[in-house]
């Protein structure tokens, strides 16, 4: 499996000091870092940054990308119209796509869902649970139900996404909010799954269940055919014959 872990890295490459004594090398290095122990030789992973020439995903990278994952909080608006149409188009011929955190807002996951994907939030150090709704899924393999974190940002419904393909995940938090936190959709012939867990002042990548979750979802959003386009071709009668 070939994959890119992408991040704004903004955060970090404006010296936050909260956000770096989590992951000083980026986001996108735990992450990635965290892939590798996990799926160890069936893995083959990049990273990409906003600051790159068009954002480090150009066509040739993503035509080399099984699985795309994205992390995005306050560049939203930075990232070009032309790089998201790139993206969205490799998803519809095939590429799996994994979105995390408040890369909700993100442009690509909006265009994808054909909704605001507004939420409810609160950053006070809440504790988190993540309760498992589909034991059988494959993103939920050999993960602990409930996933606990001791501190991280509160998401909370309503969250303006379409009634997904599968609900996998559903979190709780001390203030009694609930949220769809692990959501997968098929898009053209991609897959896409949206994990919630993630905040950057909180070490969230480095926790082993979450990281299991990750690699399973890879595993699960890789295509399992070649990556085609899908064109509207006229179908003469009697093609069967």
């Amino acid at each position: 499996m070939r994959v890119t872990v992408w991040n704004e890295f903004l955060h970090e490459s404006r010296g936050d000091e909260t956000v770096l004594s989590h992951y000083p090398e980026g986001m996108h290095a735990v992450i990635a870092e965290g892939l590798r122990e996990s799926l160890g030789a069936e893995v083959e992973v990049r990273t990409a940054t906003l600051q790159q020439p068009e954002h480090g995903l150009t066509e040739d990278v993503l035509a080399d990308t099984d699985v795309l994952l994205w992390w995005g909080h306050i560049a939203h608006d930075q990232v070009a119209d032309e790089v998201v149409e790139r993206v969205h188009r490799h998803v519809l011929e095939g590429m799996g796509i994994i979105v995390l955190h408040s890369g909700h807002f993100s442009k690509i996951f909006k265009k994808l869902m054909g909704s605001t994907c507004s939420l409810k939030w609160r950053n006070g150090g809440d504790r988190e649970l993540v309760w498992n709704v589909d034991p059988t899924h494959a993103i939920a393999d050999g993960v602990p139900n409930p996933i606990l974190l001791q501190e991280q940002e509160m998401y909370g419904e309503y969250f303006d996404i379409p009634t997904p393909d599968e609900l996998v995940f559903i979190s709780s938090f001390t203030g009694g909010e609930i949220f769809r936190s692990g959501v997968t959709y098929r898009r053209g012939l991609g897959k896409v799954f949206y994990f919630s867990p993630g905040d950057q002042d909180y070490p969230v990548y480095h926790h082993p269940d979450i990281r299991r979750v990750l690699a399973n979802g890879v595993r699960w959003a890789q295509p399992r055919k070649p990556r085609t386009h899908l064109p509207a071709d006229h179908h003469p009668a009697g093609w069967f014959e």
